[in-house]
């Protein structure tokens, strides 16, 4: 994801109340890093792959991960829509 397109995304989902924030995996990579709850977090889209999926760390350690949207993979999509789905998101059913 570019810089410009996670900030825009974290502002969405910050204005609907989401704990959001831009997280840089490199220089290049740049996603959307939403708090769960207390020490768990979901880190979106900062491989650089289609689609949006997340990695879901438990106080810094992998504990499971979210596939890819259906959906999310279609060129021109835009930040809402990716928010909405980030948003949309449930992590009780994690894939681990």
């Amino acid at each position: 994801m570019l810089p410009d397109r996670a900030q825009e995304v974290v502002d969405i989902l910050r204005g609907w109340g989401v704990a959001a924030h831009v997280a840089k995996a490199s220089p290049f990579r740049h996603g959307v890093r939403v708090v769960i709850n207390y020490g768990t977090e979901a880190v979106w889209d900062t491989d650089g792959a289609a689609g949006l999926e997340a990695q879901v760390l438990g106080d810094g350690v992998l504990i499971g991960f979210i596939p890819p949207i259906p959906g999310s993979e279609v060129d021109g999509i835009s930040a809402e829509q990716q928010a909405r789905m980030i948003a949309a998101t449930d992590y009780t059913t994690l894939r681990k």
